[in-house]
């Protein structure tokens, strides 16, 4: 599957095209429909089919870069980063979120509906 079989940026959204495309690529790599080692079009390839700014594009891959999304390999591109990497930054996250709900006496109930309720944020 291609980037733009799940991108679509809605020009008249509250969210800025740069968020739409970090959330949507977000997704499909999460969702599997964009694969790990998929090939990300280039900034300017993918800002011209968008009809975006080339910075626009770019800040959404460098935050998908931080997130762990994608990665770049220089002049190769940006390609979709191994979930495996994801995982084992979640699981930490989730491993220090467990310590400091513990800590503060939160019943595991209250600890996943806090996290509920900032997933659906």
């Amino acid at each position: 599957m291609k980037p733009m079989d799940i991108v679509r940026v809605d020009h008249a959204s509250a969210e800025p095209p740069y968020e739409q495309l970090r959330r949507q690529l977000s997704e499909g790599a999460a969702s599997g429909a964009l694969k790990p080692g998929h090939r990300l079009p280039t900034v300017r390839q993918l800002a011209t089919d968008l009809s975006l700014a080339a910075n626009t594009v770019a800040k959404a891959y460098r935050a998908l870069e931080a997130d762990g999304v994608i990665e770049t390999r220089g002049r190769n591109g940006s390609f979709i980063a191994s979930r495996k990497l994801g995982d084992a930054e979640a699981a930490r996250a989730a491993g220090a979120y467990a310590l400091i709900a513990r800590r503060q006496g939160l019943s595991i109930d209250e600890a996943i509906r806090l996290v509920e309720q900032s997933w659906s944020a």
